[in-house]
């Protein structure tokens, strides 16, 4: 009688918030014209930053898209850190998201992402690994001076890959 795979808990340690930069400046060339850093990396949040200047409008403000990047990009890192801790390289991309703008974002800003339900990483790494494909809930809030000035939420899906296909 064949068993289920049992949730794969982390087997080793997330990429540092270093590795994880450099991996997006490599990958994403975007993040390295916006000028992307990753601040913290846990299992729990990324938080990625970004200077106003590379990302400025005519209106001496964020861009729009710069602001939706940077929150995409959070909850991207979120995933792709966990699934590589997990030992589960996959395909990962955006399936949907919504975005929505509380207030011009002035200065150098910030995005923190997290598991819209943490509880659902189990169900999503057990899926993962019977299907070879998932789908996740990441949110993310933009940040500026302290406010909150922005919020996205977004489906991910997960697509796996064998190991030696997984850069």
């Amino acid at each position: 009688m064949e068993t289920a795979p049992r949730p794969r808990a982390a087997t080793g340690p997330l990429p540092s918030p270093a590795e994880l930069q450099q991996y997006l400046h490599d990958h994403i060339p975007l993040t390295r014209a916006m000028q992307v850093t990753v601040l913290e990396a846990t299992p729990d949040a990324t938080l990625l930053a970004a200077p106003l200047a590379p990302n400025i409008n005519h209106r001496d403000t964020v861009f729009g898209g710069s602001a939706a990047a940077l929150a995409t990009l959070a909850a991207w890192t979120l995933l792709h850190a966990r699934l590589s801790a997990a030992g589960l390289p996959s395909r990962l991309v955006i399936q949907r998201n919504t975005m929505d703008f509380d207030a011009p974002i002035p200065a150098d800003f910030s995005a923190r992402a997290t598991l819209q339900d943490p509880a659902h990483w189990s169900r999503f790494t057990t899926m993962l690994e019977r299907k070879g494909r998932a789908r996740i809930a990441v949110t993310a809030t933009l940040h500026c001076g302290g406010a909150t000035v922005g919020r996205f939420e977004g489906d991910f899906v997960a697509v796996q890959r064998q190991k030696q296909d997984a850069p």
